[in-house]
């Protein structure tokens, strides 16, 4: 669907930021500075958005409702604790646990609302330890958010599954434009961090994207042993040379920030131990050194530091590097707000 300023989407749902050509993220990307600054002001008077959180959430949440309400619609939150247990096998006997079937679920939320909005990553948890897991064959199947969307007769957004966070991706993508103006052959890095536990590799992998769309000379850096999903990394390289930027791989930190305009700090789970996460713990403590502090950004060229929040202080990156002018971690959340409000207005 257009939105008043005419943008529109190829795609129905936004499931992941590469399903789209460049020149639609380039249209979000400039569509949500507008909006930002004041100069377009589409109206959702009228519509609701359905959001549903299997995980904890903080800023996709909030934002997600404060989105809504300024373009003049409205966000219902339906976190799992207050619905029923939904079943999303196929030709499944329910006399178990599960109460409703994602065949019903989604369809009638349809009939209420205007679009749906899922979030459900099996590593994202509250807990001091990591998420249970099975393979990653599986959690890539990313079947909650895939079974809402084949069901669903409004648009789905990805709000963070076990693949990808696309919203993240395209507040950073704001938020990178914001910062450098022409994004195109700058450097950025996306550089693995400490962390006590297993992370998701959603939010990684769609901050490569992001980069990559940009036509950014993207480097990833982690200890050796911690690579992404590969067919991933493949797509990522493919859509940076579309853009006339390019993507490689380096296992030592001081190198990989020569020279760079923009550092990503985030940590994520090692694919080869997915869901085996005792001998995979045995391997991460060795690598504590792999924290952003201010002795490492003297590598960068006036580097900015990025991450995605929740940040481990101390852990993940440096206070004195969060506490500088270096971090642009709270305009990157805030930008968050104003990449939704753009895929809002155009999606609904």
């Amino acid at each position: 669907m257009a939105d008043a300023t005419g943008l529109q989407l190829s795609q129905r749902h936004f499931m992941n930021t590469a399903d789209l050509p460049q020149q639609e993220i380039q249209a979000l990307i400039d569509l949500a500075l507008s909006l930002k600054h004041g100069e377009v002001k589409p109206s959702l008077a009228g519509k609701t958005l359905a959001t549903l959180f299997f995980n904890p959430s903080v800023r996709t949440r909030v934002s997600f409702a404060t989105a809504m309400f300024k373009l003049g619609g409205q966000a219902l939150d339906l976190s799992m604790e207050g619905a029923w247990s939904f079943e999303f096998g196929d030709g499944v006997v329910m006399d178990g646990a599960t109460i409703e079937h994602v065949k019903e679920v989604a369809p009638v939320l349809s009939r209420y609302c205007d679009g749906l909005a899922i979030r459900c990553s099996e590593l994202v948890t509250k807990s001091a330890a990591s998420a249970s897991a099975g393979s990653w064959q599986n959690a890539r199947q990313d079947l909650v958010l895939n079974s809402f969307a084949r069901y669903a007769t409004v648009p789905v957004i990805n709000m963070e599954s076990n693949v990808y966070h696309p919203c993240q991706g395209l507040g950073d993508a704001v938020t990178i434009k914001e910062q450098l103006g022409q994004p195109q052959g700058k450097k950025y890095v996306l550089t693995w961090a400490y962390h006590p536990k297993a992370l998701p590799m959603a939010t990684p992998n769609s901050q490569m994207l992001a980069a990559c769309d940009l036509g950014m000379n993207v480097t990833l850096a982690y200890p050796e042993g911690w690579d992404l999903d590969p067919e991933i990394v493949k797509m990522a390289s493919q859509r940076a040379k579309q853009s006339g930027g390019s993507l490689q791989i380096e296992h030592d930190m001081d190198t990989a920030l020569e020279g760079a305009h923009i550092v990503c700090a985030k940590s994520w789970g090692a694919l080869q131990y997915y869901g085996n996460w005792e001998a995979e713990k045995a391997l991460r403590v060795q690598h504590k050194d792999w924290m952003v502090t201010q002795a490492k950004m003297q590598h960068t060229d006036n580097g900015r530091l990025m991450h995605c929040l929740p940040v481990r202080r101390n852990v993940e990156v440096g206070d004195d590097v969060l506490d500088s002018p270096t971090s642009i971690v709270i305009d990157e959340a805030e930008n968050r707000l104003w990449a939704q409000m753009a895929l809002l207005a155009t999606l609904l």
